[in-house]
């Protein structure tokens, strides 16, 4: 490396070109931005989605479907998951806490367990609803499902 070799990073440097500074720096008059039009005047913002008066893309595409102001989501927790978390901690008694202090869910997070996978440990499980699968396969390991 020499000292006439070296040059500033990748897109550090900016234009040394000043625009709208006169006739005589080459970038006076329209200042780069053409002749007449809302774009060559200062205050110009181009409202988001505008085309040019073509209809806008948002309003093209047809709406589809239906969506339901009374859904409740869920954040599913498998049994496979109980099972890796209890053979983890040793835990008895697993709720809604324990699922977020161990990064399984948020706290304003509505909890289902699901039945995917073993359980083989007796833990008490608390949560806010169970499937048919998930409940019967935590009692059948001794253990106990409690809705909030």
């Amino acid at each position: 490396m020499k000292l006439h070799t070296l040059k500033p990073a990748e897109g550090s440097v900016k234009s040394k070109k000043r625009i709208g500074r006169g006739q005589g720096s080459g970038r006076g008059g329209t200042s780069t931005r053409g002749h007449k039009g809302a774009k060559s005047r200062s205050g110009y913002s181009r409202k988001i989605g505008f085309e040019g008066g073509q209809m806008p893309l948002q309003r093209r595409v047809p709406k589809f479907g239906f969506t339901n102001p009374n859904r409740v989501e869920y954040k599913a927790i498998n049994l496979d998951a109980l099972q890796a978390i209890a053979e983890k901690t040793k835990a008895k008694k697993m709720n809604v806490a324990f699922f977020v202090e161990h990064g399984l869910a948020d706290k304003n997070d509505n909890i289902k367990v699901l039945g995917r996978g073993e359980l083989k440990a007796k833990v008490e499980v608390t949560a806010h609803k169970f499937s048919a699968t998930a409940a019967k396969a935590i009692e059948a390991a001794g253990g106990k499902a409690e809705t909030v």
